[in-house]
């Protein structure tokens, strides 16, 4: 399984349209090679250098496993539910780094369940939610430091 983005090479810079300096949309994400027993899929972006430990930026679960991209600003494909982030609400919330650079980890897992969690849940509920249930996973890390 893949993850990619037509916006940024893993381990390189994430544009800034897709952060608090800029339009703060989700950038759009391409999926490739989902193993057949997928029954969904759940994407978490995190950031683990943040000052106060990792911080939940965009939590999105039951992504049907067919589903080949996540469009920019459209951070809740058709099917699928959107999970609390730190910064207290749902949906996508862009890389805002208080001082340096920052790794923002978008990590995708293929599950062999649809997952039963409210909209309130957290990436903590997702994390717990999904063990055991994994069939795959991959991840891409975009960099951000604001100017």
């Amino acid at each position: 399984m893949k993850l990619v983005s037509s916006e940024f090479e893993s381990c390189e810079y994430i544009p800034s349209q897709y952060t608090c300096d800029g339009e703060n949309t989700n950038p759009p994400l391409e999926i490739c090679d989902v193993p057949s027993e997928a029954v969904s899929l759940a994407l978490i972006m995190d950031d683990s250098d943040a000052p106060s430990g990792t911080f939940t930026h965009w939590t999105v679960w039951n992504i049907p496993p067919g589903i080949k991209e996540i469009d920019s600003d459209n951070c809740q494909p058709i099917g699928a539910v959107c999970g609390m982030t730190s910064f207290g609400k749902t949906g996508y919330g862009g890389p805002c780094p208080p001082s340096g650079e920052h790794r923002y980890f978008f990590k995708l897992y293929a599950l062999d369940i649809l997952l039963d969690l409210p909209k309130t849940a957290t990436k903590k509920d997702l994390d717990r939610a999904i063990q055991g249930h994994i069939v795959d996973k991959c991840e891409l890390i975009g960099i951000y430091g604001r100017k």
